[in-house]
């Protein structure tokens, strides 16, 4: 047996070497149409082997009366929380078609998570502070991930051949936009990505201003427009 030891530990590490060399690195970046960065860009890819570990969890925090992270995305199949780190109570709802929920006024974290079990974008408010909006972008595709503030991101995936969608919160109609076809070799890719938004929405987290403009109302109607 313990001569045996050295030949197991040998074919451990070759299948260990094995998987890890089944994925390519994706270096993304997004820029606007004046080629600056554009974080909380979401990107995802279909195509490729589909992944076998089942979803994940995930975590929307509300922290100085916001919520982070502003753009969440997730797999079909997540269960996210909502914990609350304000000494203020927070009441988080969304009437979107992709997940309709409400956690009524509480502090600390709900017992149970929220199951997002459908594609589709979730804009979340909170009753009482209306200045509060954040987006859960849910996919069906197996690989994905959000743009941070200089726009990059990067995604480990098979190699293979993808077709790409981008979403941004500035996007018309809140709507993805197809972004191409690419192909991914075992060396990894490098890949710029180029995405024209609307115009500035409020700042998150920000109490508005006077005048009702860009906050839960404004995104929701956008968002319920893709469901007519």
């Amino acid at each position: 047996m313990l001569d045996a030891l050295p030949r197991i530990l040998l074919c451990l590490t070759a299948l260990l070497t094995l998987d890890q060399a089944g994925a390519a690195a994706l270096q993304a970046s997004v820029v606007d149409a004046e080629g600056k960065p554009l974080g909380e860009a979401v990107l995802t890819l279909s195509g490729g082997p589909a992944p076998t570990a089942p979803p994940g969890k995930a975590v929307m925090d509300q922290v100085n009366q916001q919520f982070l992270p502003h753009v969440l995305a997730v797999r079909s199949g997540t269960e996210v929380s909502f914990p609350n780190r304000d000494d203020i109570r927070h009441h988080v709802y969304s009437f979107s078609p992709a997940k309709r929920f409400e956690l009524r006024l509480y502090h600390g974290t709900p017992t149970a998570p929220v199951l997002f079990d459908k594609p589709g974008l979730v804009v979340l408010g909170c009753n009482i502070h209306d200045w509060m909006v954040g987006y859960i972008y849910v996919t069906d595709d197996a690989w994905f991930g959000v743009a941070d503030e200089a726009g990059k991101l990067s995604l480990d995936v098979p190699p293979g051949h993808y077709k790409a969608t981008l979403w941004h919160p500035r996007n018309p109609d809140l709507l993805p936009v197809a972004a191409g076809e690419l192909d991914v070799p075992a060396g990894g890719l490098e890949k710029r990505f180029s995405l024209v938004p609307g115009s500035d929405p409020a700042p998150a987290g920000t109490p508005p201003p006077a005048r009702d403009d860009g906050g839960f109302g404004d995104a929701f109607r956008k968002a319920t427009r893709e469901a007519r």
